[in-house]
């Protein structure tokens, strides 16, 4: 192991390379295990709670995530990426099994304490889109980004096709109907835990770490247009400051990266175009369902939101690498501007579509793209305004603030439109997008007044 001030011989390209294939993979098998569980949860919690409380298993499973990236994050800032995601996964996993349990014993705590828990496959997958960047190329960071984004689209889109097939294949074990996608989810999990537990060396954050702490550091690519690692942060692979070490104590605390991020404007807009993305995206997506059932009979509906949704969830990833590549070319910051300019086109399309299923399926696919945008762009503009050694914290944050929001937005959703419609939640949604747009405006100007 080097010591501070030695060059450290590291050939990093081949290390991402090998570190962007194994992401790949793992977070194929992850999104598997996330979603085929997903799919089932809310029916499986309707047997056991009632219709009325169905509803909260998936959101036990979105605040589970979010507070799990607390504790995730921290191991990830005294001892790597690798314990970090392999927690998360095991989290995952001892949470499908309790959910199995619950459906067993028809003990109600145990299956929203199994969701609970469930969510640490969400954060894994999460976290995983930021260890792509630890040793990336500044000019290529938003791209490799969002290669990991992409990949969870083939897990979210073949995993629900293959929940009746799970629950046939553990029948002959006696267990309850609807329990057994999430024995394939704990599978899942732990194979993706087990699989970065032996591959995933060296660890990319404590590599990133030795290389800020070498004397040489490593050959990168150019600047891109609109990266902004030196706003507030060295560059990957420049030498520290006197005194640096691999792990500062006091970084990995959710209050301590709340400081770094607040001082930090160009973090400040990374942190607030994930959350307000998510939240635009979550509040509009769950009540559209709901909206179509209005005005499609029982039949027809989940056909109709079958088509949707679908629809929505390729506007989020299918063209993810895309938005990476815009990400690198034209800057983080116009990006983040366009995808909230998708954001208001959809809700101004899906808002007064009425009940014209073309138009909602164009406005969820404009807010899929949006998310997207805010997404990639967001995340690859925290990472690089932070201090190597903050990231995981400020990660962190940004996912549990983001899993927070979208919480939120799912939560109120339901009585805005019951008070005052779906027109309304669209223009509420809107009107979030506000904030946002002032920060990255503000944010734009003094990057150029300070050049």
């Amino acid at each position: 192991m080097s010591m501070i001030g030695e060059p450290v011989a590291v050939d990093v390209p081949r290390v991402q390379r090998r570190t962007l294939r194994l992401l790949f993979g793992t977070q194929i098998v992850g999104g598997i295990g996330t979603t085929i569980g997903i799919s089932v949860g809310a029916l499986l919690a309707a047997r056991l709670v009632g219709t009325s409380l169905s509803g909260l298993a998936a959101s036990a499973s979105v605040v589970g995530g979010a507070l799990l990236a607390v504790p995730v994050t921290r191991i990830m800032t005294g001892h790597g990426r690798r314990p970090g995601l392999v927690t998360a996964y095991a989290a995952g996993a001892a949470g499908a099994l309790l959910v199995v349990a619950a459906a067993v014993t028809n003990w109600v705590p145990l299956l929203f304490l199994g969701m609970l828990l469930f969510g640490g496959g969400s954060a894994a997958n999460l976290q995983a889109r930021y260890t792509a960047v630890d040793l990336a190329e500044p000019a290529r960071r938003g791209r490799q980004l969002s290669v990991i984004v992409w990949a969870t689209t083939i897990g979210a889109v073949t995993a629900p096709n293959f929940a009746a097939l799970a629950d046939r294949a553990v029948s002959g074990f006696a267990l309850p109907p609807l329990s057994g996608p999430f024995v394939f989810s704990a599978v899942a999990f732990a194979l993706a835990a087990g699989v970065l537990l032996v591959l995933l060396r060296p660890d990319p954050l404590l590599t990133a770490r030795r290389i800020a702490t070498a004397t040489i550091p490593p050959t990168v690519g150019p600047e891109p247009a609109g990266a902004t690692a030196a706003v507030g942060s060295a560059p990957a692979g420049s030498p520290p400051a006197a005194g640096a070490s691999s792990a500062p104590a006091g970084t990995g605390g959710m209050r301590a990266a709340w400081r770094v991020v607040a001082a930090r404007p160009a973090a400040r807009l990374g942190v607030t175009a994930v959350a307000v993305g998510h939240l635009v995206m979550v509040g509009v997506m769950a009540m559209t369902p709901v909206h179509l059932g209005e005005s499609h009979g029982d039949a027809d509906v989940l056909r109709v939101v079958g088509i949707v949704l679908s629809a929505h969830i390729a506007g989020m990833y299918a063209l993810a690498p895309v938005v990476g590549w815009l990400t690198d070319r034209l800057g983080r910051r116009p990006v983040i501007l366009g995808g909230v300019g998708l954001l208001l086109a959809a809700c101004a399309v899906a808002g007064t579509a009425g009940h014209d299923t073309v138009r909602l399926v164009v406005g969820l696919v404009l807010l899929g793209l949006g998310w997207s945008a805010t997404m990639v762009a967001g995340s690859t503009l925290l990472s690089e305004s932070v201090p190597v050694e903050a990231r995981p914290a400020t990660q962190g944050l940004s996912d549990l603030l983001m899993g927070l929001a979208g919480a939120s937005a799912g939560a109120v959703s339901g009585f805005i439109v019951e008070a005052a419609g779906y027109p309304v939640l669209n223009l509420l949604a809107a009107i979030a997008t506000v904030p946002l747009t002032a920060l990255a405006l503000r944010v734009r100007g003094a990057a150029v007044k300070g050049s």
